[in-house]
C-alpha cells in the first residue's frame, strides 16, 4: 500500500513538473507580440502576393522564425536592416559591425528555415 502511495506522489510531482515545463516553453516560443507578427505577415504578403495561401505561408514563416530566434534578437536584426539603409557614417557603422552582421546572419538563417518549411 505504501508503494502505491509513493508511486502516486511521484507521478503527480512529475506531471506538475511537465505542465510547468510546457508553460515555460510556450512563453519562450510566444514572446513575439501580436503586432510584430502581424507586421511581418503584412510585409511578407506584399512581397509574395496577397492570397489566402500566402497568408498561411507568411503566418507559418513568422511562427518558425519566432521558434528559432528570440524576439529581442529579431528586433536587433530588423533595426540593423533598417539602419544599414541610412547613408553616411551612421549607416556604415550598422553595415560593418560584427554584432550587426551576427544578428543579420541569425535572422537570415531563421528566414531560410522558414522558407523551406512554409513555402
Amino acid at each position: 500500500m505504501a508503494f502505491v502511495g509513493w508511486t502516486r506522489l511521484i507521478v503527480g510531482a512529475l506531471g506538475g513538473l511537465a505542465a510547468t515545463a510546457a508553460v515555460v516553453r510556450a512563453d519562450e516560443v510566444n514572446d513575439y507580440p501580436t503586432s510584430a507578427r502581424a507586421e511581418y505577415v503584412f510585409g511578407c504578403m506584399k512581397a509574395n502576393g496577397e492570397t489566402r495561401q500566402t497568408i498561411d505561408q507568411c503566418s507559418c514563416s513568422i511562427d518558425i522564425i519566432a521558434s528559432l530566434l528570440p524576439y529581442d534578437r529579431y528586433v536587433t536584426a530588423e533595426t540593423v536592416l533598417s539602419m544599414s539603409q541610412v547613408r553616411g557614417n551612421l549607416g556604415t557603422q550598422f553595415r560593418s559591425s560584427e554584432q550587426a552582421k551576427a544578428a543579420l546572419d541569425d535572422l537570415r538563417r531563421a528566414q531560410a528555415e522558414a522558407e523551406v518549411r512554409c513555402f
